[in-house]
C-alpha cells in the first residue's frame, strides 16, 4: 500500500484528533464504548487488537466520508 503507509506509526489520539473526532464520536461509529477507545488511545494504530484496528482504521484514515451522499 503507497498510500498512508505512515499511518501505522501514529497513535490513534493522534489520528482521531487529525480528523476532528472525539473518543465519543469515533466510538458511536463504531457502535462500541468509549471506554474501549480511551484504552486504546495512547497505541499505535500497528498496536491495536486485529478486530477492531479493521473496524477503526477507515475512520481515521478519513475514508467513511467517501460513502456520504453529499
Amino acid at each position: 500500500m503507497i498510500f498512508g503507509f505512515g499511518i501505522n506509526k501514529k497513535t490513534v489520539k493522534e489520528l482521531r484528533k487529525n480528523q476532528g473526532l472525539t473518543a465519543r464520536e469515533v466510538a458511536q461509529l463504531l457502535r462500541v464504548d468509549t471506554i474501549e477507545i480511551l484504552k486504546i488511545d495512547n497505541l499505535k494504530l500497528k498496536d491495536v487488537p486485529k478486530p477492531l484496528q479493521t473496524k477503526i482504521t477507515p475512520i481515521l484514515k478519513g475514508e467513511y466520508m467517501d460513502k456520504i451522499p453529499w
